[in-house]
């Protein structure tokens, strides 16, 4: 059985989200710092996006190689991890990652936070909604998965894979 290309190879990738309070473009190298800030200062609500310990112990450094191999992932278009940013880009405000899954009935998994501090205002909310909206709109994803928000991320994980 061949495994199917997250994205065709025709399709257009869609370079930005922009709303009147944020927007989304590639995480790339160039945003460790803002990116590194936005993570630190959001340790307990990033834990729960994936439901582990990350990101506990992380350094500048490592969030070096990581935003790396995710800048690599989207040039490969293997998976696609974009930064939120606030209009004038001084400021990350989360991220949204883009990956493929093996679950029986998906075709696409997509994670995302905000900052911590950004919670009780609604960002993290309003950034779900515009984030379902566009992939609805500008991706070719017929079933899309939303772990920990729209299932638990216990149900996800127990979720069948598709055969190999």
């Amino acid at each position: 059985m061949s495994v199917s290309p997250f994205v065709p190879h025709d399709f257009t990738i869609p370079q930005t989200l922009e709303t009147a309070e944020f927007r989304l473009r590639m995480l790339s190298v160039h945003d460790v710092v803002k990116d590194y800030d936005a993570v630190m200062s959001s340790l307990e609500h990033c834990k729960t996006v994936w439901g582990g310990e990350w990101p506990e112990g992380l350094t500048l450094e490592q969030n070096l190689i990581d935003l790396g191999w995710h800048q690599k992932e989207f040039q490969t278009r293997r998976s696609f991890a974009y930064t939120v940013v606030n209009p004038g880009e001084t400021e990350v405000l989360g991220c949204v990652y883009l990956l493929p899954t093996q679950k029986r009935g998906y075709d696409a998994e997509v994670y995302l936070w905000a900052r911590q501090r950004e919670l009780a205002n609604g960002l993290e909310d309003r950034l779900f909604a515009a984030t379902r909206a566009w992939l609805a709109s500008h991706w070719p994803f017929q079933a899309v998965a939303y772990p920990g928000r729209k299932l638990s991320l216990a149900a996800w994980q127990a979720l069948p894979d598709e055969p190999k």
